[in-house]
């Protein structure tokens, strides 16, 4: 408060919003099934009014009997479809926009698909092995989202609670010290919320021959890449008699360690609730029982972090002809790229507008 002379007096004041405009909720990806209702998320606080507005591949959604923003931002799209008579579809990027007086936010993009469940890429093929050996049967499909696969035996399920059964969730079935009982013709059933599709069927033949064969191993570890908290299944499967003995190290001679960390069926490993620590590669051995006769086989992991904020701008209040600075720090792996936007457009370093090294 400030007197002046005459005794009369003037009280200067600022006042600072936090939320000038701000995001509660951007939308996220999703998959969206065929001739279903779809909502996406947009929640927005600030100083109102507040007007929202979507996207899609960057061009206004029309709003009308197709589409309709709620009243709290959500985008509702009441029959998402892909036209079957031509290439359109309500499949794209998505993204919101919200203003009021102060300015503009754009959300992140996010990524709509349609449910899908295309014919099989592979099918499984018919083998025949030694009673007491191993088989390995495979098919493979591309769904969207990821298809659950199970198997069939002579066109009835296949129980998987007999321990030499091992079904990994990339649509492979191993059966370990197989038996004549094991003998019939195998297919494997996809589905998911589009569709649920059968593959060919192949057979597996079981002889009696049990003659001493070195260790092989069928199938090793592939490259593999997931994200943070993500279950990573590193295959290997060996076969050979006497039976060969499985085992896992790192090539770089750290330890795998025990937390999170099992075996299923006979030799693969699982590494649940991955972590950036889990990324390397990973050696599978097959040794022959009493000797040191053994295979090897290699597969590198990789665990990724999505990007995520760790410091965001803050708003702030500056008289002209001042200086405002604006701090963005974010974690991921690999590390993520910044940019910055000014009312939804992307802010490019000009006469007073510099970018520093520290993203500043």
């Amino acid at each position: 408060i400030f007197f002046k002379a005459s005794g009369t007096f003037s009280c200067s004041f600022s006042i600072l919003l936090l939320f000038l405009l701000a995001f509660l909720q951007e939308p996220g990806d999703v998959i969206a099934a065929r001739d279903r209702p779809l909502l996406l998320d947009c929640q927005v606080e600030g100083e109102g009014p507040i007007s929202v507005t979507w996207r899609r591949n960057g061009v206004p959604v029309p709003t009308g009997t197709m589409a309709t923003v709620l009243a709290n931002g959500t985008l509702l799209i009441r029959n998402f479809s892909k036209r079957r008579d031509s290439n359109e579809t309500d499949a794209g990027e998505y993204d919101c926009a919200a203003q009021n007086r102060y300015g503009r936010l754009v959300s992140r993009k996010a990524r709509v698909q349609i449910a899908s469940l295309p014919k099989f890429l592979s099918h499984p093929e018919s083998v025949t092995v030694d009673e007491g050996g191993v088989a390995r049967l495979t098919c493979q499909v591309n769904g969207i989202p990821e298809a659950n696969i199970t198997w069939q035996r002579d066109r009835l399920p296949l129980s998987t609670e007999d321990p030499r059964y091992t079904l990994l969730p990339n649509g492979v079935l191993q059966i370990t010290a197989v038996r004549k009982t094991d003998s019939g013709l195998f297919r494997c059933v996809a589905s998911n919320i589009a569709n649920t599709r059968y593959s060919r069927e192949a057979t597996l033949s079981v002889t009696g021959s049990r003659t001493y064969r070195e260790p092989v191993i069928l199938s090793g570890p592939q490259n593999l890449t997931i994200n943070v908290h993500q279950t990573a299944i590193l295959e290997c499967i060996a076969t050979g008699n006497p039976r060969p003995i499985v085992s896992w190290s790192r090539l770089d001679g750290r330890s795998i360690g025990v937390e999170g960390i099992a075996v299923l069926g006979t030799g693969n490993l699982m590494i649940s609730d991955a972590t950036l620590q889990h990324s390397g590669v990973y050696v599978c051995s097959a040794n022959r029982p009493g000797s040191r006769s053994r295979r090897t086989a290699l597969g590198r992991l990789v665990v990724q972090a999505p990007p995520g904020f760790v410091q965001w701008p803050q708003s702030v209040s500056r008289p002209a002809g001042g200086s405002a600075v604006f701090s963005c720090t974010a974690s991921g792996a690999p590390e993520p790229h910044l940019i910055w936007l000014k009312n939804g457009k992307l802010l490019t370093p000009s006469g007073n507008v510099k970018l520093t090294n520290g993203n500043t």
